[in-house]
């Protein structure tokens, strides 16, 4: 568990620091005039909406069942896309660290 935590701190860190220089040499909206210039750049970008859509629909019951709370996640992946959705999982498992683990939801049906 600690190892995962480390990794997400370091992960977290890094990625939250290249994006803001990223953000701050090219503006918050920098990757539209990528994304519009067609091929691999729209490609890259539908795949990250895909994938955080796909994220987010995971988030709201994993979070609930964890009582942490979902609106703030939410806005920050909408807002700041990836470093939010690794700032939730740096959450859930910290607070898994500190004894917060949810029973694993049984997939079995009756």
């Amino acid at each position: 568990m600690k190892l995962r935590l480390f990794s997400l701190i370091a992960v977290f860190a890094a990625f939250s620091i290249y994006t803001a220089i990223v953000v701050a040499n090219h503006g918050y909206t920098g990757f539209i005039d990528l994304a519009l210039t067609g091929g691999w750049g729209a490609q890259v970008f539908i795949d990250l909406c895909v994938a955080l859509t796909l994220f987010m629909v995971w988030l709201v019951p994993d979070a609930r069942e964890r009582g942490i709370p979902v609106w703030p996640y939410i806005i920050g992946i909408l807002t700041t896309g990836s470093v939010a959705a690794l700032a939730y999982l740096l959450h859930r498992t910290a607070k898994d660290a500190k004894g917060g683990a949810v029973a694993p939801r049984s997939t079995a049906t009756a």
